[in-house]
């Protein structure tokens, strides 16, 4: 048998997820075994905002995340130039935990 064939993962993607979900806030949280990404969509005007999907990673797969992150950035950017940086969302994100967004 093909040394090939016993790494192969089959992944499955249904419709409803290969929809996707749009985002355009990222809250990233952590504690000493886990990383927590929290997906929002914020709408302009409108006060409050709803988590759209939350991941949840080991530490080793969420440097893995950001490697592959930059690896496809890079990529991106060789073919369609820099991407510009646009400034944040103008209010305080703390939900009780070390905390950074993207």
């Amino acid at each position: 048998m093909d040394q090939n064939q016993n790494n192969q993962l089959n992944i499955e993607l249904t419709e409803e997820v290969a929809d996707g979900i749009y985002s355009n806030l990222a809250i990233i949280t952590h504690s000493n075994s886990e990383f927590v990404i929290d997906f929002v969509k914020v709408m302009p005007g409108v006060p409050k905002a709803k988590v759209k999907a939350r991941i949840l990673l080991t530490p080793q797969h969420a440097k893995r995340l950001l490697g592959a992150l930059s690896d496809n950035i890079a990529k991106y950017e060789s073919v369609h130039g820099t991407i510009k940086q646009t400034e944040g969302v103008g209010m305080p994100m703390n939900f009780g935990g070390p905390a950074a967004q993207a």
